[in-house]
């Protein structure tokens, strides 16, 4: 019976042992052990983007003694989105949650999160300090529902010494498909498998290069006046894009990188590309590790168009509503500081995104950056210079990541010999279709 006893009195103790460390790590609670507000923040930021993103929490949590944030890195946002919608509107829930800007949509009708915009009017944060073509993206209905945070747009990066070798002019990057074609041509050693241009396959490039000229990627106003019922893909404007591309492939010209960021990355700095569009995000990697010298330029546009500017990519910054008071005024209270001119000065110099509040540009620590590598100025003057018009906001539909796949098995399909107007159509059918099975089911 002893020895019943003593055994009953540890398993007592493991359980209340197990039950304090809940309460210490967070848990329902939302409280460390030191009596500090937990805030759980799901990202999706990898390598020296991470660790960007942890110096910014490290500052945070040095700097003041009631809020606690803990970083948990999901995986890719396709992942951590699929990881939320298992969790979300539960107490497993993460007070705050990073979602790339395709998730908007679904992130807004999702019943998980409640809009920054609440706290925006409650306190009166002042939202002129913002970007406007930043939160323009973040904004549905007049109301902002997420805090932007790694913003990028898409720019030209380019191999400065190829452009010398071949006799072009490295300080004048292609403006124009015709441009970017002929100095392809140029810059195209097949002997050594070398290519002139690339392009990623990511939806997101066609987006941007829909975009730039003037061009909304779906009906009802880019999907910002109402429920959108068909993609406008396969108009004039997409049509261009794709017999661009088709016509480089087809000569020799294009490098076929695959999907993988890092692949088409890891052929630039290896020399096997001399030009191809990459985020901003990529500034930094590939200013200061290519054994060359970067040039950067902005987006093309086709012949005879005058560029209207880009959409943001990245990410924002979600709170959820299934956390306590306590954990939103404490995940409030951080997003604050993530907006601060020198948080958001130091994340630029870091990582290569441009910074969303606008005084962060009067910080020395960017404005010596910009001084020693001028290749970052290239995305924010195109983001400045950019108009902020229902095109450049980009479009919003919940079917976003699905409709992406749909364009870039078309991309590969154009590159196996697929005729570019015909494979635009099966496209945006597919696209068509999704958004119609979608408002059925959102009924």
């Amino acid at each position: 019976m002893k020895r019943i006893w003593l055994l009953g009195l540890v398993l007592l103790l493991v359980l209340a042992g197990c039950t304090n460390s809940e309460t210490a790590g967070g848990g329902e609670t939302g409280q460390t052990g030191d009596g500090k507000v937990k805030v759980t923040f799901w990202h999706s930021m990898g390598g020296d983007a991470g660790k960007a993103l942890q110096k910014i929490v490290d500052n945070y949590n040095a700097k003041q003694t009631k809020v606690f944030v803990q970083t948990e890195y999901q995986g890719s946002y396709e992942e951590a989105l699929t990881k939320l919608k298992t969790v979300g509107g539960t107490p497993e829930a993460p007070t705050l949650m990073q979602v790339y800007e395709v998730g908007t949509k679904f992130m807004s009708e999702s019943g998980y999160i409640q809009p920054v915009q609440n706290f925006i009017d409650k306190e009166q944060f002042d939202l002129s300090q913002l970007e406007e073509n930043i939160a323009g993206y973040y904004r549905i209905d007049g109301k902002l529902y997420s805090m932007p945070f790694n913003t990028s747009n898409a720019v030209m990066f380019y191999n400065k010494d190829k452009f010398r070798d071949a006799g072009l002019d490295p300080e004048k990057p292609p403006r124009t498909f015709s441009e970017v074609r002929e100095a392809a041509e140029k810059l195209t050693d097949s002997a050594k498998d070398e290519k002139g241009f690339a392009i990623l396959i990511y939806g997101w490039f066609i987006e941007q290069l829909m975009a730039n000229q003037g061009a909304d990627y779906l009906d009802e106003g880019n999907g910002r006046k109402g429920e959108p019922a068909k993609t406008l893909l396969n108009g004039p404007e997409g049509l261009r894009i794709y017999q661009w591309l088709d016509e480089m492939n087809k000569e020799g010209v294009l490098g076929n990188y695959g999907r993988k960021w890092d692949d088409i990355r890891a052929a630039f700095k290896a020399g096997k590309v001399a030009i191809y569009l990459d985020s901003t995000a990529a500034t930094a990697s590939n200013v200061k590790d290519s054994p060359f010298e970067v040039g950067t330029g902005f987006l093309p546009v086709p012949d005879g168009v005058e560029p209207k500017g880009v959409i943001i990519g990245g990410g924002s910054i979600w709170m959820m509503n299934s956390v306590s008071d306590e954990q939103k005024a404490a995940g409030w209270d951080f997003l604050k500081f993530v907006a601060q001119p020198d948080t958001q000065a130091q994340w630029a110099v870091d990582t290569g995104y441009f910074p969303i509040t606008k005084a962060a540009y009067d910080e020395k620590i960017l404005q010596d950056t910009y001084a020693k590598y001028p290749q970052y100025l290239t995305a924010v003057k195109q983001l400045q210079s950019t108009k902020l018009t229902i095109a450049t906001q980009g479009a919003l539909m919940s079917v976003f990541p699905e409709a992406r796949a749909e364009v870039e098995n078309s991309i590969e399909k154009l590159y196996g010999g697929a005729d570019a107007q015909k494979v635009l159509d099966e496209t945006a059918e597919k696209i068509n279709k999704l958004l119609a099975d979608h408002k059925k089911v959102s009924k």
